[in-house]
């Protein structure tokens, strides 16, 4: 199946893009103790939050409904329109 197929090539590149910003957050996470840094911590939670929720969409939502929408409106739009006809009924006689 053709959507299938291009999911698993996007769960690579989607993957390490997420594991690279969690990774690069995971500091801040785990620094919410020290004085002056008490932002920090409630920023990288709701930031990782939204790094796995947007994640899981991603992988999981998008193509099936890409799979369902997608086809309908794919058909809409490579439909050969019906080609226009001559007007035969007025004549210049």
């Amino acid at each position: 199946n053709l959507v299938l197929h291009g999911s698993s090539k996007r769960m690579a590149p989607i993957m390490m893009t997420a594991l690279t910003t969690g990774l690069a957050l995971l500091p801040f996470l785990l620094s919410g103790d020290i004085p002056g840094l008490e932002v920090v911590r409630p920023l990288a939670v709701v930031i990782l939050g939204g790094l796995i929720t947007s994640t899981l969409i991603n992988l999981f939502v998008v193509p099936p409904l890409y799979l369902r929408l997608g086809a309908t409106i794919e058909a809409d739009l490579f439909t050969p329109l019906p080609s226009p006809q001559p007007d035969l009924s007025s004549s210049t006689d």
